[in-house]
Parts: structure tokens; sequence; C-alpha cells
């Protein structure tokens, strides 16, 4: 969700909003710590922060917060099962900061900051239960959401991230298999470098992760990808597929290289990318078929429901991988004094 967008449409619109954020999410809880809303005045809001008793509550405190016209910044802290009946176990921290006019500006600047394709952190001071203008950040904090003392100051200093982490994905085709892809992954964290030759097969209207590309040499696009992209092919030709797949696993830095096809397309594949001199090695990280093959329909939507839910367990998989060779999760900052 584009945090910043909302509030600042919120406060064009109204005049007042509240950010909702869970700043800190222990056991079993409905959202994990970064997690976040924004609340209009009249109790509309944006985005979740897991539903049920939880949100209607917090909803609740926001509107009564932002119906005071003033604006502030407040912590709770509530025990799911203890305090509000839940069945859930867990116990989480809520933010609420409520945020006025005044700070449109800002949020406008954000909201472009926003746009862009990579999480920004920001740091501001919370003076007297009000959290000051924000400030980017050149580099990343360790969790999404922190609260620490500044002894310079001996104010408090908000430290957040915003905007999701979000996996490249070269996906090439915009055929009917390649159409339905793109809006399964519309709500995922993709961002989705969409590649044909023939600018005529895009819709007009794609998804806010979604950037198009026209190529007469689709292939070539691969130079231009970041290392850890995932690498995904789908076109018209099979030989054009065949040419996607071996530039993606000679270049040996991506983390995914998808054809879709069968199994017998991918015995032909494997001969002939032999022939082109790739490796045992190399060819073994071609997967094809692709996504979940236990899904049997071959309608559009059926195989990029189950390409989605593959791409997003191997990225929540590789994600996992290269937190534990950096040293571990980040760790979660407790927020209070």
């Amino acid at each position: 969700m584009k945090v910043w967008g909302h509030i600042a449409d919120c406060l064009k619109r109204s005049g007042a909003c509240a950010l909702v954020t869970v700043a800190r999410a222990d056991g079993s809880t409905p959202r994990d710590d970064g997690a976040r809303m924004v609340v209009t005045p009249d109790g509309g809001f944006y985005g979740t922060i897991g539903g049920g008793t939880l949100e209607f509550e917090t909803i609740r405190r926001a509107v009564t917060a932002i119906r005071e016209g003033a604006a502030s910044f407040m912590l709770q802290n509530v025990s799911l099962g203890p305090d509000l009946g839940q069945c859930c176990g867990g116990r989480t921290q809520i933010a609420i900061e409520i945020l006025t006019a005044s700070s449109l500006e800002m949020a406008e600047a954000l909201s472009r900051k926003e746009a862009e394709r990579h999480p920004f952190s920001t740091e501001a001071h919370v003076v007297n239960g009000v959290v000051q203008p924000r400030r980017l950040l050149s580099a990343s904090p360790t969790s999404r959401i922190s609260l620490q003392h500044d002894q310079g100051t001996g104010n408090q200093l908000l430290i957040e991230q915003f905007g999701s982490r979000r996996r490249e994905l070269y996906l090439f085709g915009a055929g009917h298999v390649g159409k339905a892809v793109v809006l399964a992954l519309a709500p995922l964290p993709f961002n989705v470098t969409w590649i044909d030759s023939r600018a005529g097969q895009f819709p007009v209207a794609v998804p806010g992760n979604v950037w198009k590309v026209a190529n007469s040499d689709p292939a070539a696009i691969l130079d231009q990808a970041p290392d850890g992209a995932f690498v995904l092919a789908m076109t018209h030709s099979h030989a054009l597929d065949e040419d996607i797949m071996a530039r993606a696993l000679l270049h040996q830095r991506f983390d995914y290289c998808g054809v879709i096809g069968s199994k017998t397309k991918r015995a032909r594949f494997l001969k002939r990318l032999k022939a082109r001199g790739l490796t045992d090695t190399l060819t073994a990280n071609m997967v094809c078929p692709v996504g979940v093959t236990t899904v049997r329909s071959k309608e559009p939507a059926s195989i990029a429901a189950g390409i989605a839910v593959d791409l997003l367990v191997r990225d929540e998989a590789r994600n996992h991988q290269q937190a534990a060779a950096g040293g571990g999760l980040a760790q979660k900052l407790t927020l209070g004094q």
C-alpha cells in the first residue's frame, strides 16, 4: 500500500487522518510489525492491521483522536486474548499518529518518493507527543519501525521504513497467460518488467507494479536486469523462450529462471541448451514446468494463480536464506521509553 499517497489525499480532502502502524508483534498476531493503515475522519480506511476486533477498536480510537483536532502520537499495548477476547494469544503494540493539514507538503513529498520502486527510510523527533517533520535517511534501519532515545536532544527519535521490498521479475510474453500472471502478481511483492517484441500485445492499462517494455530483441533486456531477479519466459515462440533461457542461465546471477511448458518441452530445451554449450550445472537451474503443477486447469487465470503461489514461496525462501547468510533475521526493536 502506498501509505503517503493515501495520507496526502486525505489531508487535501478532509484536513486530517491517522497513520496506524503495528509497531511490535509478539506471538500469534494477525499482522507482523510494520503493517499499516490510514484512517479517515469518518472511519474509512486504507490497508489493514489484520481485521477483527483489534482493527475495529483501533479504528475507533483513531477516529476519536482525529476529531480532537490536533496532531499527536500515541502507543498502545494490546494483549489480544485478555484485552480483546481474540483467540490469537499474542501481544501487539499499535502506534497511532494523527496528521493534520500542516503535514500536507511533507506527505506529498514522501508520496513522490513512495512512487519509486524501492523502499525508503525516514527519521523524525517526537516532541511533546507530536511527530516533527520527517527527513529521509540514506541507510535502511533493521526494523520497519523503532522509537529510540536521542541523547543529543533528549527527545525520542522515530525511525521508519516505508514501501515494501519487492522482487524484480522479468516477465517475457504478453499473451493470455502473461496477462493473467500480471494481474495475479498485482497485489504481491514483485516489480514486474513486462517484455514483448510486439508492442500491440500489451493492454493499455496495467497494475502499478508493472513496467511495459517493447523490444525487438527481448533477451537483450536481461543484460540490464539486477542480480537476484526472477526471470520467467512465456512468449509466443519456443525459439525465443530458448534464447531467453540460454541468456538468463549464462548470466549465473538470477535467483529463478523459469519457462512455461511441459516435461517434454523441458527435455527438448535441455538437449538444445547443452548443444549451445551450457553445462549440466547451468541447465539444472532451469525451472520447467513452472508454477504449482498440481493445478490441472489450463485456464490462463488458473495457470497464473499457480505461478504466483510458486514465485511467492520461492521469493520468501530466498529472502530467508539471504537473511540467515547475513547473520540472522532483522532484530525487532522495542518501542517506548
